[in-house]
């Protein structure tokens, strides 16, 4: 009985098939995260596809600026009296540590902080805004579609509530701060309370997992 075999191509083109799967694997299923990522790390990891916004300095800010580094990504608004001022003040503290650790601004981080009040909030009040925090912050803001689009992304939220005088309102806001990996995925969420040397120390615990290091 004559023996059956297979051309080289298609042994090879079986090879790649199996190769991508399990890269594909790995990247939708890495290994077991640490303990003390329990609660942190979402169960899956969501690609965040399109969107539009314009920064601070009015450049187009979308979904390819999330690649190649770490993003820190917080929604809140410039009349916000509590939570927003509060939050960018930890996360200043949190660049000022990692900074001193490193010895140099980290290149390969950026935190970002998106306002959902586009009517109030203009790139140019964003710029003097976030310059009061750190001035290589990026702030952004977009119209109310794209603004759903990326805030429903994440499964964050936010309401615009009734005015208490003439142009004036709170919007209440997910406080939630999210890590969007170099691959332009959101992967983990910090919670409130913020605390620089606690969201350090989640960050390098982050970095080191997706690394392989854990």
């Amino acid at each position: 009985m004559q023996r059956k075999t297979f051309p080289a191509g298609s042994l090879f083109l079986f090879s790649l098939c199996l190769l991508f799967m399990l890269v594909t694997w790995l990247l939708i299923k890495p290994p077991p995260p640490p303990a003390e990522l329990a609660g942190v790390l979402r169960p899956e990891y969501r690609a965040i596809t399109h969107f539009e916004l314009t920064d601070h300095r009015g450049e187009a800010f979308d979904e390819s600026r999330l690649l190649e580094k770490w993003s820190l990504i917080f929604f809140g608004y410039l009349s916000c009296p509590d939570v927003c001022p509060t939050t960018l003040h930890e996360l200043n503290r949190f660049w000022r540590l990692l900074r001193d650790e490193i010895g140099a601004d980290p290149r390969d981080l950026q935190i970002v902080f998106v306002s959902v009040d586009p009517a109030r909030d203009s790139p140019q009040r964003l710029a003097e805004y976030i310059g009061h925090f750190n001035s290589r912050f990026i702030a952004a803001t977009a119209s109310r579609q794209q603004l759903d689009n990326l805030v429903a992304q994440f499964g964050a939220g936010y309401v615009i509530e009734d005015e208490t005088a003439p142009g004036q309102y709170p919007v209440a806001h997910t406080s939630a701060i999210f890590v969007v990996d170099p691959l332009g995925r959101s992967v983990a969420t910090f919670s409130q309370p913020h605390y620089a040397p606690v969201l350090l120390t989640q960050y390098h615990r982050i970095t080191r997992y997706f690394s392989g290091e854990d």
